[in-house]
């Protein structure tokens, strides 16, 4: 396997800036240092124990593996333990009490509005899942799940949740369809329908994230987001797993891409962001179990692609189609009060992510009106379909072909964004992400009139959804 500094070599040539890592390898750490590139690391299984039990122990865990690497190393979360609730049950009655010190540490370095806690579980975890209004989670597991949601709503974090459609299939005995599995398109007589709520399902990945939501819902949580933290499809398994190659997991996570990246969010809730990790980036031979356990990597160990992603017809393993590739940024020349007022429409009423214009988040600089407006533009630009008049802005903003991408601000037109948004998981045990925040809290400026030349009565608005490769 490629060295932590091969690694980080690719990630940055790849223009990846969110990675997570199974643990908190020391070298890599290192090798991450003054990238920018934004780290989750995570406390491994066998260390929760004593986390759980000691709150010293936490406070030494996060001083050797934090404290020690920050600022250099952007780390932006921590994710205790792996499917602890479904794996490791005689570590469930510590999860949380590891959850709380390794937070309270870090409230006491100042980090914790910086750095968010939360543990990875299966899905697995949600029984009924279908349809998913009727889903709770395994009731066994509420002495430990209340008090865990409680504690991510409390912190403003969110759920973790590994999601394979692969395996849903697999056990399905043919009752899933595999174009359900793989986002392939359904005629609307195939689409599975929720009973209760009359929402139509295209694909495993959003069933299951739904039926954890209205999990949540059952014990009245209603205002924790998920964030995917596995999900992929192997490109090569025995002769018991014929589904598993290399067109079906091409298809699979350049489909999961593509329905991420189109703002589609989930028909529960439509326009929330799930941000998601692919699993993986590296193949790895040397992992015991079927054929498929060592097959889920976009690359051999040797660094050369498995397979190219489809994304809108490219032919590289990460980029998107750029022909005709336009971008919407404020005039240079425009009255600065008049582009305030369009930017603080934008992440207000019209509902653009601006999180990535906060202070230490990459678009932050450079700090002038024309530079975060340029970016609102662009993002409410794309999310509506780049339609006529949508940069407008009451006439401050215009059209581009040039890319304003920068550094790590990626705009959301731009062709690096596909990479951006996507993660990968491997040996090393490394993921990439996107961390969803809530959005910006900007309010809507008077009298000030959205950017359409003709306001359509009926209008969808949606928060950009975010993807990552595990």
């Amino acid at each position: 396997m490629p060295s932590p500094t091969q690694v980080v070599s690719l990630l940055k040539a790849q223009q990846i800036h969110h990675v997570r890592l199974f643990d908190a390898d020391q070298a890599m750490l290192l090798a991450l240092a003054n990238t920018r590139i934004r780290v989750t690391v995570s406390v491994p299984n066998d260390q929760l124990l004593g986390i759980g039990q000691s709150n010293s122990t936490a406070a030494n865990w996060v001083s050797r593996n934090i404290l020690s690497h920050v600022p250099a190393t952007n780390i932006t979360a921590i994710a205790i333990g792996s499917e602890v609730l479904t794996t490791l049950p005689n570590a469930a009655p510590v999860l949380v009490s590891a959850m709380k010190f390794i937070h309270s540490a870090l409230v006491a370095a100042n980090l914790d509005s910086k750095i968010k806690v939360s543990t990875p579980h299966s899905s697995s975890v949600v029984l009924d899942s279908f349809p998913p209004s009727q889903a709770f989670f395994n009731r066994s597991l509420d002495p430990v799940m209340v008090p865990l949601l409680n504690f991510l709503q409390s912190t403003g974090s969110y759920l973790m949740l590994n999601v394979y459609p692969y395996y849903d299939y697999m056990k399905s005995d043919g009752v899933i369809p595999l174009d359900y599995a793989l986002f392939r398109p359904l005629p609307p007589n195939k689409e599975a329908v929720d009973p209760n709520t009359l929402l139509h399902y295209t694909n495993v990945f959003d069933a299951v994230v739904d039926a954890a939501y209205f999990s949540m819902s059952y014990l009245n949580f209603t205002n924790i987001p998920i964030m995917v933290t596995e999900s992929g499809w192997p490109s090569k398994g025995d002769s018991s797993e014929p589904d598993a190659t290399l067109d079906n997991a091409n298809t699979y996570n350049s489909n999961l891409i593509k329905h991420v990246r189109n703002n589609t969010g989930t028909p529960k809730h439509p326009g929330i962001a799930v941000s998601t990790y692919i699993y993986e980036l590296y193949n790895e031979d040397l992992r015991p179990g079927s054929i498929s356990e060592k097959n889920w990597g976009l690359f051999d160990s040797s660094g050369m692609p498995v397979y190219t992603l489809h994304l809108m017809g490219s032919g590289t393993v990460l980029a998107n189609d750029t022909t005709n590739q336009t971008y919407c940024v404020a005039k240079e020349n425009a009255e600065k009060k008049m582009v305030q007022a369009a930017l603080d429409w934008a992440c207000g009423p019209g509902k653009v992510d601006c999180t990535p214009l906060l202070q230490e988040n990459p678009c932050y600089e450079p700090n002038t009106v024309i530079a975060h407006a340029s970016y609102a533009f662009d993002a409410y630009y794309h999310k509506m379909g780049m339609a006529d008049g949508t940069c407008d802005f009451n006439g401050v903003a215009t059209v581009t072909t040039s890319d304003p991408s920068n550094g790590s601000c990626i705009y959301p037109g731009s062709s690096l964004s596909a990479i951006n948004i996507v993660s990968f998981l491997f040996s090393c045990s490394i993921y990439d992400t996107v961390n969803t925040v809530p959005l910006f809290p900007w309010h809507s400026a008077p009298n000030f009139v959205p950017p359409m030349r003709v306001i359509r009565d009926v209008m969808e608005f949606r928060p950009s959804q975010e993807l990552a490769f595990s």
